[in-house]
């Protein structure tokens, strides 16, 4: 007997959907940082076993969209609730329940499992849990509850064993040797965003795409040209930084991450472009790879 199925993860933005997916899948395909938004796509993480496929998915934080991009963004967690097998709603210990009832409404009329995982319980105590697990009962009724602390992998092992029983007869949808659904192109273009929201303060994060150029492989090392798309000439010269030192600093940790993720020596060139407006315009967003299937 082979079980197989589609587990998505869903929540409010910041409460740690990717630190979870990454202890899962045990691989750093999520980045996860501090800022809200980090994830922008849908990201699939495979665990295989001999009898058994996991296909984890991590979705973008659920928001009230305010351009074109956060509506596709809402596009790609809603489409989570259309094909799971198993649905993990992840909140944490300073979620409001009530933020976003609408997307909450439609995970209470679903028929499938749904594991509501309380992250973060390290930063709380039993009282104040324990009227957490009953405020979110009223809520959803049907979902099972489990207190977790992603970051310190509390929890994550019996949240395994149950997504393990709970997973329907399948055959395997992915080939066996394969970790995600995304190209190394992909990867390349989040690594360097990761650095880019750790480095740079306000907007400037939320203003930027990756795009790589180019991604030349043999078997000592990768060569890769990557573009930095912002919305305005002022953000360009911030990224830049004084004298290059900043796009330096950031192109430096990019391909440290990036030869720990690919095993080999990288060459990286990261150019900064303008693309004005890029967040709201159909066209650049669906290059960019925002078209939920």
């Amino acid at each position: 007997m082979h079980k197989a199925g589609f587990v998505n993860i869903v929540g409010n933005p910041n409460v740690g959907k990717s630190t979870l997916m990454n202890q899962l899948v045990g691989e750093k395909i999520s980045i996860a940082t501090f800022k809200a938004q980090t994830t922008r796509h849908r990201i699939m993480g495979i665990v295989n076993t001999p009898d058994m496929q996991i296909v984890f998915s991590d979705t973008p934080g659920v928001l009230k969209p305010n351009y074109k991009m956060q509506e596709m963004m809402l596009a790609f967690s809603e489409s989570a609730l259309a094909d799971a097998d198993i649905l993990l709603y992840v909140t944490d210990v300073m979620d409001n329940p009530e933020k976003n009832i609408d997307f909450l409404n439609r995970v209470k009329t679903m028929t499938i499992p749904v594991i509501l995982l309380i992250n973060k319980i390290d930063e709380t105590n039993q009282q104040q849990l324990g009227n957490l697990v009953e405020q979110w009962h009223q809520l959803l009724p049907n979902a099972e509850i489990l207190p977790i602390s992603a970051k310190n992998k509390f929890g994550t092992d019996m949240l395994m064993k149950r997504i393990a029983e709970l997973l329907p007869e399948s055959p395997a949808y992915f080939d066996k040797e394969q970790l995600t659904d995304k190209p190394a192109r992909f990867f390349v273009s989040e690594i360097i965003r990761e650095k880019i929201l750790r480095y740079y303060d306000k907007e400037i994060p939320y203003s930027v795409e990756v795009s790589v150029e180019r991604f030349k492989e043999d078997e000592q090392r990768v060569h890769i040209n990557a573009v930095i798309y912002v919305e305005r000439d002022s953000q360009k010269g911030i990224i830049i930084g004084h004298q290059g030192k900043a796009l330096k600093k950031v192109s430096t940790e990019a391909r440290k991450s990036l030869e720990k993720f690919f095993g080999k020596k990288i060459f990286l060139e990261i150019f900064v472009k303008v693309d004005k407006d890029w967040r709201n315009s159909q066209r650049e967003l669906d290059s960019f790879g925002y078209n939920p299937q």
